[in-house]
């Protein structure tokens, strides 16, 4: 039997439980889901440029076929992929509340192993657990996986995984492969051919318990302090660095706590890899990065807010991994002319408004996007099916990755010591703000 890969909502029809009896209008169902989707999300429908009732077609024709509730909760999966909506998901009603899928669990399992891609060529990203005990080590390019080339083999598997997955944009679907998407059964075993040190070697991985959700940086600066949610400390070169993980409704207030202890830096990394989203006032957390009793206009009107708000040059690093309120966060930096941004990838493009549908057999409701969060944003492209552009693409150097060093932190740093300053609008010394002496 075929290996399925692993990721959130991963599902297939080998694994359902038999519960209906088909007395359930499953064709009707699925008629109604395609043809409400067609109607709420037309402009993300458009703008993704899907040709959804084509695209669709063959899984209309599929519920014709279906038997039991399982089946149908499985097909709906997937006609949600084909919607390319990361925050796309179905979800019980009190009908359907004991409709359970029969699924291997995929998702504590994995090869404790995370990938990048430089150009065309694969390089092992982090390694541990599983991976690190059969020598595989951070910096180490990875030729083959089960005898396939390593770009090929992400591809097929990203392909695999949007079957069932939805996701937002190619990026995001990439990046996650590259993470979440590595999780499979325990005991599966990958083969993987690598090159180190000019030579190849081949290295098999047995999956056992580990967590594949990627933390954010590669390596970041060591003794950070903080929490789940935001962490801080400063860079070998002086210069303060927060981690923002998640955003929570007082991330403001976390903020505060994060420039309270780094003080007057004379220059600050906001890092937003990792980010899973929240809520969070947008124009609150702006204003700890603007001196105290300043304004600043952008596509919103920003005040000075926080006990210890921030003034000096700022530099933010993004990836595919940042979702949703995350995007927005990082986002508003680089939009409205405060910050230089610099990411291996723009964010994943899953930041939206949402609506629900609910499925005439009461079984099911779909939950999904309509239009855009900040569609003011890049020119009114928004950031749905988008994600945010860094000002400057930076991969991994597979040097940093074997020293264990964050290329996109280096090169912060780099920006932060000959900021350019022509390509951000906000100035510091004009907005009054000095470095620490």
């Amino acid at each position: 039997m075929k290996r399925l890969p692993s990721f959130a909502f991963a599902v297939t029809a080998l694994a359902v439980m038999a519960h209906g009896q088909g007395k359930t209008d499953y064709v009707g169902d699925v008629k109604c889901a395609v043809d409400a989707i067609e109607k709420e999300c037309k402009t993300l429908l458009a703008s993704k440029k899907i040709e959804w009732t084509r695209v669709v077609a063959p899984l209309v024709a599929e519920a014709k076929k279906t038997k039991t509730d399982e089946a149908h909760l499985l097909l709906l999966w997937r006609l949600l992929a084909r919607l390319q909506d990361g925050h796309a998901k179905v979800e019980p009603l009190e009908a359907g509340k004991n409709v359970k899928l029969d699924l291997p669990d995929r998702s504590s399992n994995g090869p404790g192993l995370f990938l990048c891609r430089v150009q065309q060529a694969v390089f092992v990203k982090n390694a541990w657990g599983p991976a690190a005990a059969a020598g595989l080590a951070p910096g180490m390019e990875v030729v083959t996986i089960d005898g396939l080339g390593a770009d090929a083999w992400l591809q097929r598997r990203t392909a695999e995984l949007a079957d069932l997955n939805s996701f937002s944009t190619a990026q995001q679907a990439a990046f996650f492969t590259c993470h979440w998407g590595l999780s499979d059964v325990a005991g599966t075993r990958l083969e993987l051919e690598v090159k180190t040190g000019g030579a190849k070697k081949k290295r098999t991985i047995t999956y056992a318990r580990c967590n594949q959700t990627p933390q954010g940086p590669a390596f970041p600066p060591p003794e950070l302090k903080g929490d789940k949610d935001v962490f801080y400390g400063s860079t070998a070169k002086g210069l303060g660095y927060v981690h923002v993980r998640r955003c929570k409704d007082d991330l403001p207030a976390q903020m505060d706590d994060a420039l309270a202890a780094l003080g007057n830096v004379p220059g600050l990394i906001l890092d937003f890899r990792g980010n899973s989203g929240g809520g969070f006032d947008h124009e609150a957390l702006f204003g700890r990065f603007l001196p105290a009793g300043t304004t600043w206009q952008g596509g919103a009107r920003y005040a000075s807010a926080g006990s210890h708000p921030y003034g000096g040059p700022v530099v933010v690093i993004v990836d595919a991994t940042v979702r949703s309120a995350g995007e927005t966060a990082a986002g508003m930096f680089s939009e409205d002319g405060r910050a230089y941004m610099i990411g291996e990838s723009a964010t994943a493009g899953m930041a939206s408004q949402k609506t629900t549908i609910e499925l005439p057999s009461k079984l099911f409701s779909l939950h999904v996007s309509v239009s855009s969060n900040r569609a003011r944003f890049q020119g009114g492209k928004g950031i749905e099916g988008v994600g945010i552009a860094p000002h400057e693409l930076v991969v991994f150097d597979p040097k940093d990755l074997e020293a264990q060093r964050d290329t996109l932190i280096a090169r912060a740093e780099a920006l932060l010591a000959a900021f350019p300053q022509g390509k951000v609008r906000y100035d510091p010394a004009k907005a009054g703000w000095g470095p620490k002496k």
